[in-house]
């Protein structure tokens, strides 16, 4: 599978959803970046997050590192909120 492809698989990519976003916000602002930097933002606080998360499994000895979508929403769900 391809980067692109494997990016785009909600399994592989966590914040997919940020990431949409964002791209959404540079194309409808003319790529001003100044315009989108919240999207930014919250798409680095994702990526910190998940990452966190990756780490702390492998500490754990969990596999795989990234849990899955569904693994993701429970994960989510018991915190009560998206903590980015």
């Amino acid at each position: 599978m391809s980067r692109n492809k494997r990016m785009r698989d909600n399994d592989v990519n966590p914040c997919l959803e940020e990431t949409d976003a964002s791209s959404k916000c540079m194309d409808d602002n003319n790529y001003q970046k100044d315009l989108c930097s919240n999207y930014f933002i919250k798409y680095k606080n994702c990526r910190k997050f998940w990452n966190a998360i990756v780490v702390q499994r492998r500490r754990d000895g969990v596999s795989p590192y990234m849990p899955g979508a569904e693994e993701r929403k429970s994960i989510l769900q018991t915190l009560g909120y998206v903590p980015y």
